[in-house]
């Protein structure tokens, strides 16, 4: 798969990173925590490889909170308060799309996560794939 360079920053522009990307899926978390961390219906994503993700500037902007009793935390921007890219898993990070100012034109959103728990008010009307709980590998 063709590699492209997606680039993007914080509401403030504070904060900026950079990540070769070969993935092109767009993932929406509709789980509680990411719903109460957005204040939204979920969070929309892009997964990336740790090794390819680099932050540009502005790391001393970046808060971290670890939510007690899970295996769960976000960043933000200390200045705007914008989600940051955080860990997804020991090999991958997460960025919000919504970041992304360069590199997304390729995105499509594929999978909805965690559908058991969406919000009533929110139908899913597009062709993405349903996953009640957790996407399967």
């Amino acid at each position: 798969m063709v590699k492209s360079m997606i680039k993007g920053h914080c509401n403030c522009e504070s904060v900026r990173f950079q990540a070769e990307d070969s993935t092109k899926d767009v993932y929406v978390c509709h789980c509680p925590i990411c719903r109460r961390a957005t204040a939204s219906g979920g969070i929309a994503v892009a997964i990336v490889a740790r090794d390819s993700f680099q932050w540009l500037n502005g790391e001393e902007h970046i808060k971290t909170w670890h939510k007690p009793g899970h295996d769960w935390q976000t960043s933000f921007c200390r200045i705007c308060g914008s989600n940051l890219p955080g860990p997804n898993d020991s090999n991958s990070l997460y960025i919000p799309v919504g970041l992304i100012s360069e590199g997304d034109e390729q995105m499509t959103l594929r999978h909805h996560l965690y559908t058991d728990s969406k919000a009533n008010w929110e139908p899913l009307s597009d062709e993405a794939e349903i996953h009640v709980s957790v996407r399967q590998a």
